[in-house]
Parts: structure tokens; sequence; C-alpha cells
């Protein structure tokens, strides 16, 4: 392949708009900031005359039973949650039970501010397909009220000619089973509470009592133990139980129904770090040794405070894995995995200093302790800073990596860069000029003049990319292959 200067690129935008839909709501668990007051309205509750409770639980089922699939598992499950705010020896009807779970509960329109930052991979069956089509999930950022943000999943098929087809929306959301006692692995546990400031000593007593492969019960149960018999000062236990709580709160796993749609379900922030929203997961679809699939995603936790990058793995987007990743290379925002192993390594990049593309190498995907700079700002729409959207794409020229770049009024495009096959830390070709720039109808929303995304696919020749426009909705623009790659300039070495 031969790389020219400038040769025109025909970027189509398709007529799709991925809009989100209010409608779209989960139930959370609604407690008031001063836990005092949860005793005062159960007893609210309990008094109230019998007929006036019926009449009132009959009106939240017909207002709310439709929009959701079990509610009344939802009102047991909060229910539950409040259970030693019950006065002492109290005795409830089912209805008091249910009225109790429907005060501490509230709904969330997931998608009511935003959707977008998509990302997009095979989906993991591929059965009952025409020639030339291909299954799809596609990943998005959805956020509500608060700006809290969460992952949903859209999905549907590419035809021959690269149109898509989404399948329906349903009309519920779900939210998973959280396992609830989690299995652990003790020396990748015990390193990144080196890496996180714990106490030795105190981390060290603990974690020689368990066995290799631990639960989160079996952890809670040995802190509670050195708790109640300190052998430390109590100061630094403390401090010590607290980093250790945070890290296996970090850790956990999620299970969606396996019969019910893709769309219905929704990675909602779970852990402390995680609080304030999940942020631009970035999946890709990984081939291990065997060629075995297995979809990871990195994505950014945020606190409200605080950053911290977590790694989610699946085989079926039904049991979701949610790791921390760890390492002295696990700082910033905009981790993306390589799609393979490259010289037998872990290949990911990378942005630990908010202004260059990086990449970084491991023997252990949850660790990383060294980046590299491969790629700085260079032209004017770029001055700021660059940054990559999404897991680099193989062809037989090299590795695409779709890059974003920050230039004069915050303006985000789009370019795109080409890696060495065999050596990805070497760039071989880049465009010059953006492959996507916000466009007038594009540039207006949350955050203005933004083009943005977490991953692309290739098929049938052609690059697909998903994009976010300016954090507000998402569109879809397709670029053939070979004349992205004949539209880039050749980088000398």
């Amino acid at each position: 392949m031969q790389f020219k200067n400038h040769s025109p690129l025909k970027v189509k935008r398709k007529a799709i708009k991925i809009i989100g839909d209010p409608a779209r709501v989960i139930t959370r668990l609604h407690l008031p900031d001063e836990r005092s007051r949860i005793n005062k309205i159960i007893q609210r509750i309990i008094k109230l005359p019998d007929p006036a409770a019926e009449a009132l639980m009959a009106q939240i089922m017909v207002g709310f039973e439709g929009r959701h699939e079990d509610i009344g598992t939802i009102f047991e499950r909060h229910l539950n949650a409040v259970k030693n705010y019950l006065p002492p020896d109290t005795v409830l009807s089912d209805l008091r039970k249910s009225l109790i779970g429907a005060y501490f509960t509230k709904e969330y329109s997931i998608e009511s501010a935003a959707l977008f930052n998509p990302s997009i991979v095979p989906h993991p069956d591929q059965s009952n397909l025409k020639n030339g089509s291909l299954r799809f999930v596609m990943s998005l950022r959805a956020t509500g009220e608060g700006h809290i943000s969460s992952i949903v999943f859209r999905s549907g098929v590419l035809d021959q000619h690269n149109r898509f087809r989404f399948y329906p929306i349903s009309e519920y959301v779900e939210t998973p089973a959280l396992q609830l006692n989690p299995v652990y692995k003790r020396d990748p546990f015990q390193r990144k509470l080196k890496e996180m400031g714990a106490e030795k000593e105190i981390a060290a007593h603990i974690l020689n009592q368990m066995p290799d492969d631990f639960t989160y019960n079996g952890l809670m149960e040995k802190i509670g133990v050195l708790r109640e018999k300190p052998l430390f000062p109590r100061d630094r236990q403390n401090k010590a139980f607290e980093v250790m709580w945070w890290l296996a709160n970090s850790n956990y796993e999620v299970e969606f129904h396996p019969n019910h749609r893709i769309s219905e379900r929704v990675i909602f922030p779970v852990s402390k770090n995680e609080s304030r929203g999940i942020e631009d997961a970035r999946f890709v679809q990984f081939f291990d040794d065997r060629q075995t699939a297995t979809y990871y995603a990195t994505y950014t936790a945020y606190n409200g405070h605080t950053i911290l990058p977590q790694l989610i793995e699946t085989k079926d987007f039904i049991k979701f894995n949610i790791v921390t990743l760890n390492g002295k290379a696990i700082i910033n925002k905009g981790m993306a995995l390589f799609p393979r192993k490259i010289g037998g390594r872990y290949a990911m990049l990378s942005r630990q200093d908010g202004e260059n593309n990086q990449i970084m190498f491991s023997d252990n995907i949850h660790f990383w302790q060294e980046s590299k700079i491969i790629h700085q700002p260079e032209y004017p729409w770029e001055f700021v800073q660059v940054g990559n959207c999404g897991s680099p794409l193989e062809t037989d020229q090299g590795w695409i990596v779709l890059t974003h770049g920050v230039g004069p009024m915050r303006q985000y495009c789009i370019g795109a860069i080409l890696l060495d096959l065999e050596n990805p830390s070497k760039i071989i070709a880049r465009l010059d000029s953006p492959l996507l720039s916000p466009h007038k109808k594009e540039r207006e929303g949350y955050v203005p003049n933004v083009v943005y995304s977490c991953g692309a696919i290739i098929h049938n020749n052609e690059l697909v990319i998903p994009y976010a426009m300016s954090d507000i909705n998402s569109g879809i623009a397709t670029v053939a292959v070979d004349a992205l790659l004949k539209g880039m300039r050749a980088v000398e070495s």
C-alpha cells in the first residue's frame, strides 16, 4: 500500500441518530440524607388506616407496575434495606411491607440527559444471518439526573451494504443481580493494597490467613476478628480496613437475566469509587492464543473527586466481572486494549499525562507498570491534546487507531493514525486533517463542538464509526478502509 498526501476521503454520515429516551427508567433505593428520618417515615406508614393504605397501594400499582417487570420484588428488596429501622417486634402485613418498600424507592431515568460515547463490537451470537451480515453489540454512556453515567446497550445487524438495522428496544430496563460474595485472588489483591498505601503489616496479617482464592465474606470475617481483638493500634487498623473494604467493593460481579433483550441491561454504578458515574467504556473483542473470544472494556470510575480505571470482562454480555486495574501506569483516562497479544504480551493504548497518546505492554492484563509516548499533538486541530477513540483495528497494513484531537475553542475532532503490526510503538502513517469534525447540526449539546467515539469496527471493507455529538446524542459514520489508508501520510521512521 502506498500512502499519499491529502487523498480525498469520502466519509458518509448515516441518517441514524441514537437518542436517549427519558421513559427508560430503573429503580433505586431512596433514603433521606438524615437517616433518623427513616423511622419517622415508617411510623407514618404503619399508622395509616387500612382503607387508606389499600387505596394508596392500588394507586401505586396502577401508576408504576407497568413500568417495571417485577415491582413487588423491588419493594421487598428496599424494605429489607430499612428493616433495622422497624420498631421492635413489629408484625407487618404484606400490604404494609410493600408500602414501606415503595416509600424508599425512586425511579431514575438513565438516558434523560444524554446518550453518547458509543463503542461497537461483534455480537457473541452470529447465527442465522445472511451472507455478508454481522450482528453487533453497541455500548453507550447514558447520563441522567445529577450527571450520573452508566453503561447501556443496543444490538442489531449490519447487512452486506453496511446498512444498520437495530433490534427493537425493550420498554423495560433491568438492573442486574449483584454477586454478594465474589471471589478474589490473593496475590493481585495484596499487590493492589500495597499500591494504594495500605498498612503493609496489617494487610499481610489478614491476607496470610486467606487461601489463594478467597471470598468477600471470608475477608470481612477476618477483618471483624481483628477489629474485636486488635493486635495493632486501632487508628492504623481502621485505616487499613477502610482501604481493604474500598478495594473489595470495587471488584464485583453482576449478572442479567439471559432471556431478556440486551437493550434491557444497564450497568449502573455499584461501588463507592464509581458513585458519580461509569464513564466511556471502550469495548473490544479479544482473542487469546487459542482463538477464544472474551470481551473486555476499560472504563473510568468517578466518585465526584477522583477517577479510577476499571476493567470489565464478559463472555456473553449476561455476566460481567468488574475489577480494578493495577500498576504505576494505571493513571488518567482513555485506556484501550488491543484485540490480541503482540509478541506474547498484552498491549494497551493510554494517556497518562492528559496530552499524548501512549502505549504500554504487560504479561498480566490486570497490571501495567510502564508506558511510552507514541503520538503527540502536531497539527492545530490537536494542539491542546490527543487521545484514542477506542481499541486499535487490525488490517494487513497495520493497526488503525482512531484518535481525538482538541483544538481552539475546545473543539474535538476525530483523526486516525496507523501503527506497525508487530511493533505498535511505531506510527507508520497518519491523517494530516481530521476524519470527522463537528458540523453545524452536531455542535450543539451538553458539551458543544465535540465529536468523539469509544470504538469502531471494520465490516465489508468499511470502517464503521459510531460517534457522539456534543455529549448528548450519537450518530454513525463510515469510510472505506482502502481510501482511509491511501489518504494517510507516511511517517518517517
